[in-house]
């Protein structure tokens, strides 16, 4: 319809100065980030050529999400999220140049290693749940949705870039400098967050004690049917499917045996497929059929999965990533959207919490158990056995879809009638989501 129109720009959220500068700072921070995951992994794997202890690197830096992401997501919600997030880049920054630092000195050890990645996991178990909670404050409530596509789209245009720029920099000159780089990188979004003026939010849960206000997180989630099964979902793919990216070393070595180059090839092929999902999302102008695309995806991710597991021509594999990284993206940013769309802002931030719980928190685990049966049985029937399954759990998903359209259909339009839409505008916005 032509009064939709506008909303429907696939930039329209960058129209925001707050969401501009965040956008502008994250995407140098995320190139660097994604430089030192693959520069990580080739270090932990040149160095042991163990698939178990690749699995582990994973585990020490994600599994404080999982344990830690209830106290991130009180603090999204009781303290201001722009300085907390000042706080989080800057302790990232520093242990980035802490690991830059023993790499270049050549006194890096395995142990240090995964040190340091817990301690920037127990610095992400705050900041994921507080970085997702704080793009309300940057864009208005209808440009949402696109705030979260054109986010998806900068994680993903960085996952190109940065595991490309990493294999040709480990290649060249070594892994610490790609750790030095990512640690510079940090200073880009924490000066766009100084500069910010964000719409100010009231602390919600400063009046009763942290512990209540987690339980209270809990029990939302719990208790409301949509957002039950959109996580379950998405903590099913991110065990039992994202491990296949901890285990791409073992692929790029002892399948095809590219090396640091061939690593950087394969994860900017699954980028590329994410960003390509992100940009999809970017051109939706309403929540509309979301839900199918959660299933679809889903699905979709464990066949092409299923297909990288058994491919072995590089450039087949290559291909296979793409409409892979298409599928992961599309699911979870799908569920990001319809999450954010159905919570209450008082809320907002625990339920991140959560989110980053089961999409970052349970991907350790996933990952040490990928680790520890490839190891035994072999990386391409591990990551075969996770798309099988992922599958399962699209299967079992799509068939509850039917009956909970309604709970989401009032769940969306309670909020988007908060936010100051009339009933119609807001039952519109949320039919058949």
């Amino acid at each position: 319809m032509p009064s939709e129109a506008p909303r429907a720009h696939p930039l329209r959220a960058l129209r925001h100065r707050n969401f501009k500068l965040f956008f502008t700072g994250q995407l140098i921070s995320l190139i660097g980030t994604w430089m030192q995951q693959v520069a990580q992994s080739w270090l932990i794997f040149r160095l042991t050529h163990s698939p178990l202890l690749l699995g582990f690197v994973g585990f020490s830096g994600q599994i404080p999400s999982f344990i830690l992401g209830p106290i991130g997501g009180h603090i999204a919600d009781a303290f201001d999220r722009r300085r907390t997030l000042v706080m989080t880049q800057t302790a990232s920054m520093i242990l980035a140049f802490i690991l830059a630092a023993l790499t270049l000195a050549g006194r890096i050890q395995n142990w240090h290693i995964f040190l340091l990645a817990a301690l920037l996991g127990v610095v992400n178990a705050v900041d994921v749940p507080v970085r997702q909670a704080f793009l309300v404050q940057m864009v208005e409530r209808e440009d949402l949705m696109n705030a979260i596509a054109l986010n998806s789209s900068m994680f993903n245009g960085a996952r190109i870039v940065g595991p490309a720029v990493a294999g040709l920099l480990v290649a060249a000159i070594g892994e610490g400098w790609c750790f030095f780089a990512n640690a510079v990188s940090y200073i880009a979004v924490i000066v766009g967050l100084i500069m910010m003026s964000p719409r100010t939010v009231a602390p919600q849960s400063i009046s009763s004690s942290p512990l209540a206000n987690i339980v209270e997180g809990f029990r939302y989630v719990t208790h409301t049917a949509p957002i039950r099964a959109l996580l379950l979902l998405l903590g099913l793919a991110s065990f039992a499917g994202m491990p296949y990216t901890v285990l791409m070393p073992v692929f790029a070595d002892d399948i095809f045996h590219s090396g640091a180059r061939g690593l950087g090839i394969l994860m900017g092929a699954s980028g590329v497929g994410a960003l390509i999902g992100s940009v999809m999302l970017a051109m939706r102008a309403t929540v509309r059929g979301l839900g199918r695309w959660v299933a679809i995806a889903s699905a979709s991710f464990g066949l092409f999965a299923i297909a990288f597991a058994f491919s072995r021509s590089f450039a087949l594999s290559v291909i296979v990533l793409v409409p892979l990284g298409i599928a992961m993206m599309v699911q979870m940013a799908s569920s990001n959207t319809l999450i954010q769309s159905m919570v209450p802002d008082a809320l907002r931030g625990r339920v991140m919490a959560v989110y980053s719980m089961m999409f970052v928190g349970l991907g350790p685990i996933g990952a040490l158990i990928a680790g520890a049966l490839a190891h035994r049985i072999g990386a391409p029937k591990t990551v075969a056995a996770g798309g099988v399954l992922t599958m399962l759990g699209a299967l079992a998903f799509a068939l509850r879809l039917p009956a909970l359209r309604g709970e989401a259909r009032q769940l969306i339009i309670a909020q988007q009638s908060g936010a100051g839409e009339t009933p119609e505008q807001a039952t519109a916005t949320g039919a058949e989501a």
